[in-house]
């Protein structure tokens, strides 16, 4: 589990960078979008280890979920969980579960699409077409929201899972722990709020 959402975090932080050039150039943003969409070692190794990797890792939540339901299937007579645990680490199902019908919705949203351009229809290779589709997809006000929503219930989940992961693999010590809590903590909330940046930034250029 630890291991599937570190390799996931890395994704995200790669996916980030990328999408980060929209804001800044057109030209870098279309020749990395072309490159990652054509290249045959991310298209057909990486991209199947990706998806095997978010679906591996949300199974395994939901297993965690019922193992730790059934080792006390009676309630505590009193629980007060602020007192021992955060929101976050409470509530890591549900916001899991919002994150994973994002991502259903982003597959259909832009990667259906994308799959269709090239290998369905079989158009000729547009390596300028990328900047133009991202605009054209947050130009919708719904959509745009939909996409922030889901980015602010992942920086929820990762405010909990970032340091989780490191702790779930021994990387525990009062030397380390409180640098990977400060590092987690940016993460957390630096990279959903870039998407959302980015998503309101096209928003407002498209329509400008």
């Amino acid at each position: 589990m630890a291991l599937s959402a570190l390799f996931l975090m890395v994704f995200l932080f790669q996916h980030f960078i990328i999408n980060f050039m929209s804001v800044f150039s057109e030209d870098a943003f279309n020749e990395a979008s072309h490159f990652m969409g054509t290249n045959p070692l991310i298209q057909f190794v990486m991209q199947p280890v990706l998806m095997f990797g978010v679906a591996f890792h949300f199974v395994m939540g939901f297993i965690l979920e019922l193992k730790n339901k059934s080792a006390r299937p009676e309630k505590y007579a009193m629980y007060k969980g602020s007192a021992n645990s955060s929101w976050m680490s409470r509530n890591m199902i549900w916001s899991g579960l919002f994150i994973l019908g994002f991502l259903a919705f982003h597959l259909w949203d832009f990667w259906l699409p994308e799959m269709n351009y090239k290998y369905i229809q079989g158009n000729p290779e547009d390596a300028t077409r990328y900047f133009g589709e991202v605009q054209h997809m947050f130009a919708n006000p719904i959509r745009v929201t939909v996409y922030c929503l889901s980015f602010v219930f992942l920086a929820l989940h990762l405010l909990h899972g970032f340091q989780s992961a490191f702790q779930s693999m021994g990387a525990r010590h009062a030397k380390y722990t409180p640098a990977i809590q400060k590092i987690g903590k940016l993460y957390a909330i630096l990279i959903p709020v870039g998407f959302i940046f980015i998503a309101v930034f096209h928003f407002l250029n498209g329509n400008h």
